[in-house]
Parts: C-alpha cells; structure tokens; sequence
C-alpha cells in the first residue's frame, strides 16, 4: 500500500506532463516549427504571443483551428501562413488548445 501512495503523485505529475510534450512533439511533425517558436517571433508569431493575443476569447479556438486548417494573412504581418488542410482535425485541435493555454514569462 505504501507503494502505491508514493507512486500516485509521481504518476500525476507525469500525466500533467503528457500534454506538453505532446503538443511539442506534434509541432515538430507536423513542421510548425519551422515558422513558429514558442518564445521568439520567427517567420510567424511566437506561440506566447497568440496566446496572450486571444486570452479570454471564447472564439479564439474556433478561429485558430480554422486559421491553421484554411492558411490566412493581415493578423501578424504581410507573410501568409500556409493552409495546413493534411494535418488531422484532432491533431489541429491538440495544437490549438496547447497554444492557447501558454502564458508570456
């Protein structure tokens, strides 16, 4: 019993963990790192700073899925982002959420 006490919280720990790397790692498979870092503003906008853009926006997940799915321009300068129409809508959807939950350090 003593065990299974100690590893409980290790286990929850672990899990609050899971998504972050899985949002990373879906960022590097799917190539959105190659326009978009977390903290830095590349070729499109760091991902702190859409955050901090739509935080409160209950529409802002809906617009995002669609922006990613669809490709736009005019939001965060004059570079178009590429429709992303072969990326899984649960894939999207993962990206997007993790995206939103980021906060500016």
């Amino acid at each position: 019993m003593r065990k299974f006490a100690l590893a409980l919280p290790a286990l929850a720990l672990a899990t609050l963990a899971l998504p972050t790397v899985a949002s990373e790692e879906l960022m590097k498979k799917h190539a959105c790192t190659a326009c978009h870092q977390i903290d830095k503003k590349t070729v499109g906008p760091a991902y702190n700073d859409v955050a901090a853009k739509y935080a409160g926006d209950p529409k802002a997940k809906a617009m995002l899925i669609e922006k990613v799915k669809k490709g736009g321009m005019g939001t965060w300068g004059q570079i178009p982002m590429p429709p992303n129409s072969a990326v899984p809508d649960a894939d999207v959807e993962k990206l997007v959420t993790y995206i939103l939950s980021l906060k500016k350090k």
